[in-house]
Order: C-alpha cells, then structure tokens, then sequence
C-alpha cells in the first residue's frame, strides 16, 4: 500500500530548538502529572487522585492505560460517580483554598448563578463578584455541558446522521452543517427523554436546567463530538486530497488519552458522510500517550473497505513511527496530517519530541494541518515553524470549532477556551516570497 518514499531533503540533526519562553506556553503540568490549560491550583491533583481512591499518578496512568481497575475508582452509584467529577472543581475562586483547610468541607457554597464557582464564605464571593460576573453566564453553559457530556460515553449523543447532502465547500458553518440533519428537533427530543439524561438530573446533586438549555447543551456537545472528524474533512478539502479516487491516510499526530481514552472505532464515521462514495478512509492515532481500547489496532498494510473509515492507533513519538513502519511499508505515508491542540510551542520536550516530527513533515512536504485553544498558542506556534522555514499556507479561526466552552479549571474567571478555535495550515518548505505575516496576529494577540 506504501507509495515508494521520498528521499528528505535533510532532518538537521544539528539544528537547535527555536527558542520559546517556558513563560510562553499554554499548557501546565504539575509535579504529579496532571496537565491543565492554566497554572495549577495547589493541591488539586491530590484531591483528584483521593477523589478516586489512588495513590499516585502512576496509579492513574495505569488505570487509564486499562491495566487496573484501581477499586473501580471507588465509585458505587451514579450520585457518587458525579459528585466525585465535581469535587475536582470545588475550591474557592478567590482564595483558593480547597474544601479540606475549612473547619467544616460543607460549608463551601456555589454561585446560584451558575451552579458552578464555589467560594469558603460569602466574603470571599463579594471580593470575587467584579471578576466574577463577566464570565457568570457562559460559566453556567459550562457547567450545563460537563453534566451533559456523560450522554456521549452512554451513546445518546450525538444522534445519527446521513451522507451529507452538500459537498464540503457548501457547508461552511455549523449552522450550515446542522441545516442537514434531517429531524433535527425530533432527534434532539428523544435524547432529552432518554434514560440516561433522566438518571443524570436525578443524580447530579444540581437543579435541572430549563428545558430549551439542555437542548441547546446537546447541540453543543454535538459540535464537540464532531469537531474532530470535522476538522480532518477540513484538511482533505483544503489540501485538495481527492478520496474519490484512491483510498486516502490521515495520521492524528500527537494523540492522547483525550482523543483516544473511551474512543470507539465508529467515533470518525462522519468522514465517511462527508465524503459518500469515498474509496476508503484510514485514520491513524499516533502519541506516546495513546490509550489500549478499540482503536489501538494495527494501522493498515493494505486498503480498507471502500465508503468506510477505519481507524488505528501507534503509542509511541510520531518520528518513531515513521522510521519503524512507514519506512518499512508496515503502514502507508499520509496523504495529510493534523494534530489536535500539539502545544508544540512549549519549550520543554520540544527537542526530543515535537522538533523531529515538525522537520520530517516539513522535509517530506506533507499536507498538514494544526488547531489551537488561543491565540497566544498560535502567536507561538507561527514563530517556530517560521524559525524551521516551515510554509504556513493560511492560518485563523476554525469555522467548526467546537461551540462547548472549555472552563479554565484552575481560575474559573477566565475566558472559556474552545476546542480547534484555530488553525494553521502548512505544508513543505518556506518560499523567499512566501514569508508568514506575523503582523496581523500581532494586533490581535490580546493574550
């Protein structure tokens, strides 16, 4: 299946990382592992890991990793399993102190708002209600969203769909997207009276939300589900990969436990509706931080089944991958490449991670595509691949990002972030007249 291989161009083994302020990035990892989109609240990876009756991150990594059950997390119905996922957001958002430094864990209280910021007293929340009240409406969204999510890993959402009725080039937005579901409000109804969504708000410890919310949340979360393969049929449709008439490859480079912990092999089925008669479409996870499940079957040596998507995982560095596989026609070269949220900007790790990756796609002169949170990743990002002469082609907002706002866990009175808010697009070597224009995010980096 491999196409014969291209000779690179050089891989610079000499060549030093670019250099980017740890201060620069968007992404935190506390001494226990855990990462979040913001400096970490002290304590917080312990109240995780005794929330669900763990030890160590490494018990954690092995749970997630599926080889061991860990006392089954310590959860026994379906009140413990929510109140365990919101203890991990109780600490006061204006002092920070977490639930066990008060004489009495209950007394934190909760914004009647947005059933979502706690505070130790109502000091505390009079200081906090300036910053507070700026954010007070999306952060009820939020906190509506993180309850609705569980309906994805029950299977309600999202509801099917068909091929679509509108090539790529027709369906700009969401709301175009959404205007091709047919029976959309009667789809959306049978998941408001599922048996799931009534087992969620007898169980949530929270009020149950209006009913035209919920609505709304499922559609949200529905756009988050979807948000991926739609950002790969993006990329196909930009790069101008024809998958009609040959079998196409996609690597998802990067990949984690978030694109693969709970995956099923069915999660980018959409590719194929978007692209009905397609020959054949291999998604490919590959990270060091992939997750065993479903997906993790051996990528492909010969074609899949036509007008279907196959997905298949790798656990390990992408350049690794390519050096043991694809150099040795175990697995085909891609047609194009996309990473979700790389944070390759980050300084730490880049030399011995993300650096090999960026100028193997670079040298091999590979379709790529890359989403952001923010637009200071962004910033950054551009600047290291105009240090690796890397072509950006286009780069901005993402017309299918996800419309579930994404709290700051960590500092709740910040501005929700969006999955894949933006992208880049680059591909092969930059031109002496095709220099990226750092100007334009200059001006409107308000990071």
């Amino acid at each position: 299946m491999s196409p014969k291989k291209k000779t690179m161009k050089s891989s610079h083994p000499e060549q030093k990382p670019p250099t980017v302020s740890a201060a620069t990035s968007s992404y935190y990892t506390d001494s226990l592992g855990f990462m979040s989109i913001d400096s970490n609240v002290p304590g917080l990876s312990n109240v995780i890991l005794e929330k669900l009756n763990m030890k160590s991150f490494e018990d954690y990594r092995s749970a997630v990793d599926g080889k061991s059950l860990t006392t089954n997390f310590g959860i026994r119905t379906y009140y413990d399993m929510f109140q365990k996922m919101e203890d991990t957001f109780k600490f006061c958002a204006q002092c920070k102190k977490l639930p066990s430094l008060l004489p009495d864990p209950r007394s934190m209280r909760r914004c009647k708002r947005c059933q979502n910021v706690y505070y130790c007293g109502s000091e505390c929340q009079r200081e906090n209600w300036p910053s507070h009240k700026k954010f007070c409406r999306k952060l009820k969204l939020a906190a509506i969203d993180r309850l609705v999510e569980w309906l994805v890993f029950t299977g309600d959402i999202p509801f099917p769909t068909k091929p679509w009725t509108k090539s790529c080039s027709e369906v700009k937005t969401w709301e175009d997207w959404f205007s091709m579901q047919e029976s959309l409000e009667e789809k959306v109804d049978s998941i408001m009276a599922s048996r799931y969504m009534g087992i969620l708000w007898a169980n949530a410890g929270k009020p149950k939300p209006e009913d035209d919310e919920l609505r709304e949340s499922i559609k949200r979360l529905t756009t988050d589900f979807f948000t991926r393969p739609m950002t790969i049929g993006f990329a196909i449709n930009a790069f101008n990969v024809d998958p009609y008439t040959k079998p196409i490859t996609v690597h998802v480079i990067g990949a984690s436990s978030i694109e693969t912990l709970n995956s099923r092999v069915t999660d980018y089925d959409e590719l194929a509706k978007m692209f009905p008669g397609n020959q054949g479409i291999e998604v490919v996870m590959v990270g060091p931080e992939v997750v065993d499940g479903p997906v993790m079957r051996p990528p492909l040596v010969s074609y899949g089944p036509r007008g279907r998507v196959y997905v298949s995982g790798y656990k390990g560095l992408y350049h690794v991958f390519w050096e043991t596989l694809i150099e040795n026609q175990q697995a085909a070269r891609p047609d194009l490449v996309v990473g979700f949220h790389p944070g390759f900007h980050a300084s730490q790790g880049l030399a011995e991670g993300w650096l090999p990756t960026l100028l193997l796609l670079r040298d091999y002169n590979i379709p790529s595509l890359f989403t952001m949170y923010s637009e200071h990743e962004m910033k950054y990002s551009l600047q290291i691949l105009a240090e690796l002469e890397t072509q950006v082609l286009s780069f901005g907002p993402f017309p299918f990002a996800s419309l579930k706002p994404e709290q700051v866990q960590t500092d709740p009175n910040k501005t929700p972030a969006s999955s894949n808010a933006l992208h880049l697009l680059f591909r092969g070597t930059i031109g002496a007249d095709s220099e990226t224009d750092m100007a334009e995010l200059e001006e409107t980096d308000s990071s």
